[in-house]
This record gives C-alpha cells, structure tokens and sequence, in this order.
C-alpha cells in the first residue's frame, strides 16, 4: 500500500485525482458509498432496532436523493443514534489543506487563506487526512445560540495582529457551519433556534451565501445538513420559519417499539446487565417482559402526557435497577446466584417516575402510585401470555381456606422457596415457564412469585404490605326472615 500524499503534488499523482474529488460533493460521496453497502447487504444502522420496514427506508431514500432531511420523534427514539451513524457512509479519510479552519478541498479551495497559500506554493502546499469521525458536527439547539456560534464574527484581535480591516475575509472567526465543510452538520432539537439564526441556515442551504457583521462574503460550503425535533414543536407555528422547512428535502418521522419483542431487544442492547463478580447474574425472560410492558402500558395510559412521550430509557435504566436490587439481595442473604423477582420491578420505581410526564389526573394520584399501577398492568399481561388457559384453581382455593403468604423483600432464596412449597398446586406451574424441580432455589422462587404476583393483577387473590398474599375469608350468610308470596315481610303478631 502507497504512502498518503503529504503534498498538493503529490496528491495530484496519487489515485485521488483532480477529477475524482474536486467535483464529488459530500452528498454524492455518501450517495456512492450507500449504494455500495446496499449491494453487499451490509446492514445500514446496527444497532438500531425496529425501524427496518418504517424508518430506515426512508432515510436510505433522502441520501440517495441528497436530501437535507430531519427526524420528528419524541424523546428515546434514537434520533441522535441514527445521525451519527451517518458517518459510516462518509470515506475513511479525505484529503484537505493542512492547518485549514474548514477543511478546505485542496483541489476547490473555498476560503481566501488556502487560495493565496496554494497560489504561493504551488505543490508543495502541504496536505493532511481528515478522518470520518472528525466530518461530523452536532450541536444542540438552544434559546442562547447566536449567529456567531454557527455562522461566525469577526475577529478583532485576529485583525490587529494581521494589520487588515475588519471588513477583510481573513479577519473571520469561523463558525460551527463553516467548521463542518466536507462533512455532516447535525442540529438536535432545532425549533429551539431563533428565528435568525434559521434564516442563516437556510442561505447557506439553498444560496450558499453569508453575511457577517454586514460584509457580504460567498462561501460555496459543500455539507449535509441534518436536525432532529419534537413533531409538536416542528409543527407549532412559530417554531420553525417557512423558508427553512421548505429547504428541508425530507421530513421522517421516528416512534416507539411496535412490539414488546422490539423493545426488548433494544434494551438488552443498551442495558448494563453485565455484571461483574463472583454470583452467577440471571433475569428471566418473565421479568425482562414485565420491565419492557411496563414502558408499553405508559404511551398508552390517558394518565401519561403523550406529547412528551415515554422514553425507551424507561426499561433501561429499570432493567439495570431491577438487576440492582436482585444484586442486593443476593449479598444480603449470601445467595449464590442472583435472580431477578417481580418484587424487584417493584423495587426499581424510583427509575421509572422521572421517565414520564403525567397529566391533570395523574398528577392527582401520584407518580409513585401511576408507576404500581402499571406494574400491575404489566405482569397482568405478561402473565396471561404464559398461562392464558391454565387452572389456578387449587392455587386460589389454598388461600380461600385461609391461607396466607408474605413475602419478605429480602428473603434468601432457601427460606422463600421453603415458605411458598407450602401452596397447594403452585409449583406444579412452574415448567411452564421452563423452570424445574432440580433449578437453582432463586430460579424457582422467582417463577412462583411471578404466579401469585400474576393471580394478584388478575384479582384472584389479594396482596397488601401488612398481610402479604391472602384471600377473604367467605362469610356464611345470615339467615333472613320468610317473605310473603308479594315480597313483603310477613306481618307481625301483637297482643
């Protein structure tokens, strides 16, 4: 393999010719290299879960079409993810004007500093390689951002200390837009912009032409432009200024898992659940579901803002709470193995409650309170997934006889597992959820926990902090007077 050229002469003998990439801008670069990883079937987000059939076209078409484009979502759909992924449709490496502030093409120099250099040097003007990690830019919008931050401002003191007027293209600071040539710009939450700080976007978009402090300078920058926003905020008048979303080639909107399965995916993928030391780490599937239902029973529930939506970092941040608290338990107890219990979901609340945004009414119930409620929800559904037609007859009738069972948040596994083979046709249940009579106490205990949390959320029996699981006690009916055939009382005898 050649050296890279270190020169504009060299560079000009080397395969990356005059004709290869003086004309090729960055939209067409990214346009040849998707096609390349679409007719090798590489895959184009990994890591994105989800969106194969919905989002993910869609994008493939705007940068086939080189479209600017922006991605309406709420919060937790991986729109920032899936910007920054873009770079993987940039080259490894491109050549550029050593020590230029924009990333000057050494072919199609566009700023007056790399013209007179490579006007004086010739080719031995110097050239350095910018990586693909180093062609993207992103910035977060917000109230405070200012024309200078993304366009530039003069510089003063670059001006005395060169002797020029303040009016000379040379005197200027460059901004985050101008620092992003040859590459990708990514704006996250762009209706937070003012309004003319927009109406410098769309003239580099579409005129390619900028004013700074009133000195008109022509700047042909070669980028892609790409924003993310709320959809509510993007489309509030207002909040976005004609001119600029119609400079917007593509508009794609993000959502949420469609399936539990989706998202479970998602956050086994995210989640830290990798635990070191010397336990063996285990969640069963039941309650990987549960944690993810949980996020499910959110977006739909009135009680829960949908505007603000429920982010996918819900399940995450639970399951790693869940896990937490199994881990606990099991040093607490000197467990040997740490398994996650339905109790753990409970136990994880504080990670659920600053996930969402609650409306009027749930507001009057409380977070921690919306949160129970659905859990419940949660393991309902989850348990009618794993036994939709089973019996629990004998199971409910143990406790109907006055049966009743509380279960310690921090009972090892042996003393619990002790404590609930005493219910009658409860763990003869078990395989149905792939557990034996030869698995670890944890794996057992868990499972049988997750069938009376399940017979709670259904109301075959009842729980309460006091007594644990229980059942009310049927009460013999008083005997009641004879009525007469009209359905009077019959009249009473006086003497």
């Amino acid at each position: 393999m050649s050296p890279q050229p270190k020169n504009l002469g060299e560079l000009r003998r080397s395969p990356w010719s005059e004709e290869k990439i003086a004309s090729r801008t960055v939209r067409q670069e990214l346009r040849e290299n998707l096609l390349q990883k679409l007719e090798k079937g590489e895959p184009i987000f990994p890591g994105v879960h989800g969106y194969d059939d919905t989002v993910i076209p869609q994008i493939t078409n705007a940068v086939l079409s080189r479209h600017h484009f922006i991605l309406l979502g709420l919060r937790g759909q991986a729109k920032s993810r899936i910007l920054r992924g873009l770079v993987t449709f940039l080259d490894a490496q491109i050549p550029v004007v050593t020590g230029c502030e924009i990333n000057d093409n050494p072919y199609l120099p566009i700023c007056r500093a790399c013209r007179e250099r490579i006007a004086a040097e010739g080719d031995a003007t110097p050239i350095s390689w910018l990586g693909r990690e180093q062609r993207f830019v992103e910035k977060l919008a917000t109230p405070d951002v200012t024309i200078a931050d993304m366009i530039g401002d003069v510089d003063p003191i670059k001006a005395a200390r060169s002797g020029r007027n303040l009016s000379d293209e040379l005197t200027i600071h460059y901004g985050l837009l101008p620092r992003a040539n040859r590459g990708i710009f990514a704006i996250n939450e762009l209706p937070d912009l003012a309004g003319k700080i927009q109406v410098g976007l769309f003239n580099i978009m579409q005129e390619g032409d900028i004013q700074i402090k009133g000195y008109p300078v022509r700047m042909a920058l070669d980028v892609l432009l790409v924003f993310t926003a709320n959809p509510e905020d993007y489309t509030a008048r207002g909040k976005i200024i004609t001119p600029l979303k119609d400079r917007v080639g593509s508009e794609i909107r993000t959502h949420y898992p469609a399936t539990v399965a989706e998202g479970m995916a998602i956050t086994a993928q995210e989640s830290w659940t990798n635990r070191e030391g010397k336990r063996r780490v285990q969640v069963p599937e039941y309650v990987r579901e549960i944690v993810e239902e949980v996020a499910f029973q959110a977006r739909e529930d009135k009680r829960v803002d949908k505007r603000s939506g429920v982010s996918q970092r819900l399940p995450i941040s639970t399951l790693e709470n869940v896990l937490s608290s199994a881990e606990q338990r099991a040093v607490r107890s000197r467990d040997s193995a740490v398994v996650a219990r339905v109790a753990d979901v409970y136990a994880a609340i504080p990670s659920m409650t600053g996930k969402f945004e609650l409306e009027y009414e749930g507001e009057m119930r409380g977070a921690d309170n919306i949160a129970r409620e659905l859990i419940r929800a949660a393991v309902g559904k989850t348990f009618t997934k794993y036994f939709k037609d089973v019996n629990f007859q004998a199971v409910v009738q143990w406790f109907e006889i006055g049966g009743e069972l509380k279960v310690p948040a921090n009972a090892a596994s042996g003393e619990l597992l002790s404590q609930l083979k005493k219910i009658q046709g409860l763990f003869e249940h078990l395989e149905t959820l792939g557990v034996r009579s030869k698995d670890d106490a944890a794996i057992q205990a868990s499972a049988a926990e997750f069938i009376l949390e399940g017979l709670w959320a259904h109301k075959r029996v009842n729980r309460s902090e006091e007594r644990g699981f229980f059942a009310e006690t049927r009460k013999t009916p008083e005997p009641r007077e004879p009525r007469e055939p009209s359905g009077r009382m019959p009249r009473r005898q006086f003497n």
